[in-house]
Parts: C-alpha cells; structure tokens; sequence
C-alpha cells in the first residue's frame, strides 16, 4: 500500500477489542460524542477509477487493493443490511474510485437492496459507461444518481481529469435521464481551472433539468497539492455566477444537508454550494463511510478506523458487527478542522477513501 496514495490509516484491527465507548449512550442509532446521529451511509465499492482528477487521484492511478481485500458483493449487502435493521440508516450512497468499474456492480446493487427493503439507494459516478447498465441498475433498486462533472468545455475537462472522455460522460448522464435515475445530481468541484466555465455548466443543467452543486476542494488530492490559498471560495463563484445570473439565497430545511441552495433568476430552478471549507456544515454531520476494504471511517478528515471485514469473515454475528460499527462512530471528530493553524492532511486521498 502507498503512502503517498492509499495512505496508512490506523485501523483498529483485532477482532477482540474495539474502540472506547466510555460514557456512550445505550442506544441503537450511531452516535457521537458530539450528540449527532449518522444516518447517511456512504460505502465504497473500489479504489479504480476512469478518470485521473487532479483533485483526487494521482496521474497513474491509486496502487490497486488485491481483490481479496475488498468486500465482496455479498459483504457489501450484508452491512448494508444491519445499516437498516440495526443501525438506523436511512440512506446509502455506493461510491468509490468509480463504482462503474466493478463488474459485479449489478449484483451489488440488487442484493443490497433485497437486504434492506425499502432503503433508498444512490450512487455517485463519473458517468462512463452508465448508458450501457443504467436500466439494469434501476431494475436492481438504485434510485438516483450524482455525477460529477466539472466542465462542459471538453478541453478544459480533459486537462483536470487527464482524460479527453468529456463525451462518454454526457453519454452516461444521458443514459441516466432515460432510465428514471432522478432526480440527478451533478458535482462540480471548484478548481482555477474551470472556474470560468462555472456559468456555462448552470445554464447548461437548467436546460436539461439537472440539480447542479459546485463543492469547494478540500485537501483530499492524492498528489497533496492543495493549499487553501489557491482555493476557490463559495463568495467568489456566487460573483462569478452572478454576472449572468441573479442569484437569491433560499433557507436550508435540513441542516445536515451540505447544500446552500440558491434560486436562479428568481426559480424554480437552483444551484446548490456546498462550501466544505470556508462554511463548515460539520456541527451536523450526519455521515458514516465504508471503505473497499471494509473499514469504517467515521470522519473524511480521521485517520483512525475500523475494521469490519475481519468480522464479516470471522463468523461474527450481525449484532457483534453492529456493536463495532456503534463503537467506531462514537469516538468520531467534531470537524475536519481545516482552518486550525496545525491542520494536517489526512493520510488517504478522496479516491481511497470513498467520496
């Protein structure tokens, strides 16, 4: 495993032992010391990706896990089975890498969903290749989709993704449209780069009726590039976007949802900013992840997890891996604390993490 890539977490990792619950309610519901209750799961399916962003992946890719150390697609339905029934989540989101590159995505998906009937099921994607399987998946359970697209310039999108693939992406989205995966989301990551094109993509999502969100960068690039110097802040893409659109700001219902919606020329249609770095929403995290290899990470920003793959192995009982997973929650961070004068990185990029 890289360091530089990958990153060394650590990982709690024998199965005797967990985590300090000192003083942790008696609860089922997966609770912090904070009082917030993660009721989102986010569960990465893979490290491998299509595209190579600069703000997420290094230009040769992230070192591949052995695939014997990623959780099967019959792990994967199991967790998500006590996330329902034990857990109180009321959500999954399948991430990566790119989910589209595992070949059992599918089975993922619809064993998933018979495991926790009912449960809302998304999933965020590049894009490639989601025309070819989009019906297919609906038919599995997955309900929506958030692509992440950054431009619309294809010449743009191929020196931030390393890739000239802007084309299968609109394909992909266009796939999406056709088989009911709506309401669709599309991510746009705020980089120099592309700044410019910011308005172009909003009117080009309005036309189609997409949702767009612009999500400011966090220090989770492999290449650890990042300064929050060179950063594009939330107040600076609202002056962007307003000079070809008027913007008004609307009230947030949920406060754990990330996005500030603004109206767009009066409405209906919005545009959403999630401002991570300069207008932190972690006071109401409500987010549990997975990684590939079965590790729960409570916080994007903690190098500290959890390993439940051990125990889906070792003969554990849902209650048992319940139990874990409550454990590891409770000792979660109060925030990615990116302004502190001594912030530091942490060791995994986006990518190996799941986003």
């Amino acid at each position: 495993m890289s360091t530089l890539s990958l990153g060394m977490p650590r990982i709690h990792r024998d199965p005797t032992s967990a985590p300090d619950t000192t003083g942790r309610p008696d609860m089922p519901g997966l609770v912090d010391t904070f009082g917030r209750v993660a009721r989102d799961l986010r569960i990465s399916v893979t490290e491998k990706c299509s595209l190579r962003c600069t703000y997420c992946m290094p230009a040769e890719g992230l070192p591949s896990v052995p695939k014997a150390d990623l959780l099967t697609a019959v792990e994967i339905a199991r967790l998500v089975g006590i996330a329902g029934r034990e857990l109180g989540i009321h959500e999954v989101r399948f991430t990566g890498g790119e989910p589209l590159t595992r070949a059992d995505l599918v089975e993922i998906i619809a064993l998933s969903s018979a495991a926790s009937p009912g449960m809302p099921m998304s999933m965020t994607t590049n894009g490639i290749g989601l025309d070819k399987v989009a019906t297919r998946l609906v038919e599995a359970g997955l309900g929506r989709v958030n692509v992440s697209v950054d431009t619309i310039d294809r010449e743009h999108f191929a020196r931030l993704t390393r890739r000239d693939r802007l084309p299968a992406v609109l394909a992909g989205i266009d796939g999406a449209v056709r088989a009911g995966l709506g309401p669709i989301k599309l991510n746009a990551v705020l980089m120099r780069e592309t700044l410019e094109d910011a308005p172009q993509l909003l009117e080009w999502a309005i036309e189609r009726g997409l949702r767009l969100r612009f999500i400011e960068q966090m220090p989770l690039d492999a290449d650890a590039a990042w300064r929050r110097a060179n950063m594009v802040p939330a107040a600076e893409l609202v002056e962007v976007l307003s000079r070809r659109f008027t913007l008004a700001e609307t009230l947030r219902e949920d406060p754990s949802a990330p996005a500030e919606e603004w109206l767009v020329d009066g409405g209906p249609a919005t545009v959403g900013i999630i401002a991570s770095v300069t207008r932190s929403f972690c006071s109401a995290c409500d987010r549990t992840r997975i990684t590939a290899e079965g590790t729960v990470r409570s916080c994007l920003f903690g190098d500290d997890e959890t390993d439940l793959r051990a125990l889906l192995r070792g003969g554990a009982t849902d209650r048992e891996i319940a139990d874990r997973w409550r454990a590891a929650m409770w000792g979660k961070q109060a925030g990615h604390g990116i302004a502190d004068p001594g912030f530091v990185p942490p060791e995994r990029s986006m990518g190996a993490i799941g986003g």
